[in-house]
């Protein structure tokens, strides 16, 4: 009897484990990063002993974000607002928050313009801004305020795209849950005669 309950108890901790595992690889290779991956959490039951009865339960703690991702689900706007998206050149945070255009004035001390575009995604854009070098290697480190002495001149001023302004968004599928517990699940009676 022992024997029996420590091979159900280990085989279905190995296949928690392995959901687990492999729910995170998903997250990771889809790009969605490290710290959204080890939101996968796997508990068994019962925690302490071993029973014939073990059952093991693999969830997450960001379950709105991964279900968007299974199942390519629409955002949209609330009140039917737009949707701000940095592109990849904009500042990540502002105030010490993730960026958006409301933190993103008030930290930068500008006026965000709104660019209204027939075919493609609508611009809010920072005007009368300088690129920002860097003096160790040269590259691009960003773009800054222009100086007063340099709104005068004009020299070196440029617009930036610091939003893309959509009505909505479709999330990619990029997350396959039910598939994957399904795999786990079949493997469960080969290793039980494993332990």
């Amino acid at each position: 009897m022992l024997e029996a309950e420590q091979a159900v108890t280990g085989a279905i901790r190995t296949a928690t484990t392995g959901l687990k595992n492999s729910m995170r690889t998903q997250v990771t290779a889809a790009g969605l990063g490290p710290r959204l991956a080890k939101s996968w959490r796997g508990d068994v039951y019962p925690k302490q002993a071993k029973s014939l009865k073990a059952a093991g339960m693999v969830y997450t703690k960001a379950a709105k974000i991964m279900e968007g991702f299974e199942e390519g689900q629409v955002i949209k706007g609330k009140d039917g607002f737009w949707l701000a998206i940095p592109p990849p050149n904009a500042p990540k945070k502002a105030l010490g928050k993730r960026v958006t255009p409301g933190n993103l004035e008030k930290a930068r001390g500008i006026r965000l313009r709104f660019v209204y575009r027939k075919n493609g995604p609508s611009l809010l854009v920072a005007e009368n801004m300088r690129a920002s070098y860097s003096r160790k290697t040269g590259d691009l480190r960003g773009f800054r305020k222009a100086s007063q002495s340099a709104l005068k001149s004009g020299r070196g001023l440029t617009s930036v795209v610091m939003f893309w302004m959509v009505p909505q968004v479709k999330m990619p599928k990029l997350i396959r849950f039910e598939p994957e517990a399904a795999k786990w699940h079949r493997r469960i009676p080969e290793l039980i005669v494993k332990y």
